[in-house]
């Protein structure tokens, strides 16, 4: 009889727990070995902000799959409070440490899985060691969280980075009652995922929501009290209260057990491996958190730390280990979070990785709703679209806002994965039904522009750009094309903001000076968009509209102007 395969998989949250659950059901005679230096597997470490808000009451609900279920289930070996000291490739050995009883022993591999995941990144800060500060990757972490804001003196946090746990945490701190400061080195929130114009539509909702955001600035160190604990955040320009810290500035790949053991690490920081999740040595395997990924366009290396991308990794090294010949082709860098009542999603490249990237892009950013207008309650959401302006191949997109995201940024991943430019995206045939869609879904409108754009019928300045003209004085005609009531609701005040609605235009195009420059806007860009053909029908040459007006602009909403809508200059 053949000695079965021994299979030993060193880490248990997502990745680890996965490949062995693969490996199992395709070789039902293997020996499988978990080794986890924690006290539970599969934890779902994804849902600790969540449990810290008080959403998830238990944090036996965060524990998807129990020790038992690996042995007498899966007929699984589970060494847990076991930490993996070294591996011997040339003996196939791993010498491990009991951490209960501190006794070492040895076990032998014939495939070795290594998933040990990530580690916080800390900054070497002064005062990094007082009591009070914390890092948010364990269930260890948030049950000392949670415990320590139950008490009433416990009144102000400031969470180092804006990220995507930073976001989430801090809705979950200001729904336990405390003051919260964001501070990041960055000019803006999600600076890894979003582009600026998209990122500034979340900060207005954070500021909204009460939570106090210092962007462009670097911590130097914290500062405590007598009994050494934290009691304040010094930056470069601000000292800030703190009775709890939050460094959320990432993580780093674990890959110490590889290095030692002289496995190749790539240029990301993450273990080096190929299609088929082999690291250097064919007989090793690594996925999860620990190793680097391709990205499916630049076809690049990156990293991509996410629970889905490790649960992936997990089957396809299962199948491996056991025989299999599984490709991993790579990652798109899909996300999504909830931020307080919006909704973040991306995918693919942003307009600034495209960029640095060596593309040269054509973007849109388009207002919408998450299903039909005359249906009630629908909720925004605003869609930014990246091109490659030489083939009009999608590159990405990012879908924020109050309403579905997640639907869209889904069919942006798919049509991604498949290589679609964006006429493939306007002609999708997507389900259509007044409770869950407009017969235009807002990712066809986006593509749409973009096509405008391509053909030169659409000619577009972004909110920020507009911005920056009004603040610089430039002689141009900021033309408001809505309605008399709408503009008595809200407006952008500035000399050169002027009333004309739609309705009226053609019948007064000689109000206008064919030679002034133009910029057309109104509550989402579809009244705006119409009223620059108009006029460049008249023979203005000028002319432009802001795209996403006021359901965009992510700035401040003025009162009152002082002009009369029929006067000019």
């Amino acid at each position: 009889m053949e000695r079965p395969n021994e299979v030993v998989i060193i880490g248990g949250t997502a990745c680890g727990p996965k490949a062995g659950a693969r490996a199992r059901r395709c070789d039902p005679q293997a020996r499988i070995t978990i080794v986890e230096q924690g006290e539970d597997l599969s934890t779902a470490t994804c849902g600790l902000p969540y449990y810290i808000s008080g959403i998830i009451d238990s944090q036996s609900a965060l524990v998807a799959r129990r020790h038992d279920f690996f042995k007498d289930v899966m007929n699984m070996e589970v060494l847990t409070r076991t930490k993996a000291l070294a591996i011997d490739r040339e003996a196939h050995k791993v010498e491990m440490l009991n951490l209960e009883t501190n006794q070492v022993s040895t076990i032998g591999y014939d495939k070795l899985v290594l998933a040990t995941g990530s580690l916080p990144a800390v900054p070497d800060l002064a005062g990094r060691h007082l009591g009070g500060i914390f890092t948010l990757t364990k269930l260890k972490d948030a049950n000392a969280i949670r415990n320590l804001i139950s008490p009433p003196e416990i009144k102000k946090a400031v969470i180092i980075g804006a990220g995507l746990i930073s976001l989430e945490m801090a809705e979950a701190f200001v729904s336990q009652g405390l003051e919260v400061t964001v501070v990041e080195a960055l000019d803006w929130v999600l600076p890894a995922l979003l582009d600026f114009e998209v990122a500034a539509y979340i900060e207005k909702h954070l500021r909204a929501k009460s939570v106090n955001l210092l962007l462009g600035q670097r911590v130097i160190r914290f500062e405590g009290d007598g009994n050494g604990w934290v009691r304040r955040v010094i930056t470069e320009d601000a000292e800030l209260e703190a009775n709890l810290v939050l460094l959320a500035l990432g993580t780093r790949p674990n890959t110490s057990l590889a290095q030692d053991a002289g496995l190749t690490i790539g240029s990301t920081g993450g273990i080096a491996v190929n299609q088929y999740l082999q690291t250097s040595e064919p007989d090793i395997y690594a996925g999860g958190d620990c190793v680097e990924n391709v990205n499916r366009i630049t076809q690049q290396k990156m990293l991509a730390p996410l629970g889905s991308t490790a649960n992936k990794h997990g089957r396809v090294i299962g199948t491996n280990v056991t025989g299999g010949c599984e490709t991993f082709p790579g990652v798109l860098g899909t996300t999504i979070a909830k931020v307080f009542d919006y909704n973040v999603a991306r995918v693919g490249l942003s307009e600034l990785q495209a960029r640095e990237a060596g593309y040269n892009v054509v973007t849109c950013l388009v207002p919408g709703y998450e299903h039909a207008t005359y249906y009630p309650k629908g909720k925004e959401i605003l869609v930014k679209l990246v091109a490659e302006k030489s083939s009009n191949r999608l590159l990405g997109g990012q879908v924020v806002g109050p309403g579905e995201t997640a639907k869209r940024v889904d069919v942006l991943a798919t049509a991604l994965t498949f290589g679609a430019t964006v006429d493939d995206l306007a002609n999708l045939d997507l389900a259509y039904a007044p409770p869950y869609s407009s017969a235009m879904d807002p990712v066809h409108n986006a593509a749409n522009v973009i096509r405008n754009k391509q053909s030169g019928y659409a000619k577009a300045l972004t909110p920020m750009e507009v911005k920056n003209k009004l603040e610089s004085g430039d002689d141009f005609i900021l033309l408001d094309v809505r309605s008399p009531g709408e503009w008595d609701t809200c407006r952008l005040e500035a000399t050169q903001a002027k009333l004309l609605p739609l309705r009226e235009l053609r019948a007064r195009l000689n109000e206008l000076p064919k030679d002034a420059e133009i910029v057309a806007f109104c509550q989402t860009s579809v009244r705006a968009y119409q009223a620059q053909r108009i006029l460049e029908g008249a023979g203005f040459k000028r002319i432009k509209f802001m795209e996403g007006s006021i359901a965009a602009w992510p700035y401040e909403i003025y009162g009152k102007a002082n002009y009369s809508s029929s006067s000019w200059r």
